[in-house]
């Protein structure tokens, strides 16, 4: 299970993870930015920050709960790599929305 330091098989379900909650929080932050009171944007733009970032740590805690005596530190930094390139390419694409609503 353990080849080259990387558990591979804990990679391709916390990428496929993160891509499934990167698709929530997208929908979620793109309803906030394009609500007209900024309480509901606050609302959902920060719970969607936090949810992914309290979600994304507990999926580790289990990883390394579970797999205590083999915790691989460079899948647990991939992970990490996975969440930020996750959470820069969301930012990006709700900065485009937010653009495109200030020209119209």
């Amino acid at each position: 299970m353990l080849d080259n330091g990387v558990h591979h098989n804990v990679l391709l379900f916390g990428n496929l993870a993160l891509a499934l909650l990167s698709a929530f929080t997208y929908n979620m932050s793109r309803k906030g930015v394009e609500a007209e009171s900024n309480s509901v944007f606050m609302l959902r733009v920060y719970g969607a920050m936090i949810s992914r970032m309290m979600l994304c740590l507990a999926g580790i805690t289990v990883y390394a709960v579970v797999n205590r005596a083999n915790t691989s530190k460079y899948t647990i930094f991939m992970l990490m790599f996975f969440y930020a390139v996750y959470a820069v390419s969301e930012n990006v694409s709700l900065q485009k929305i937010t653009r495109q609503a200030k020209a119209k």
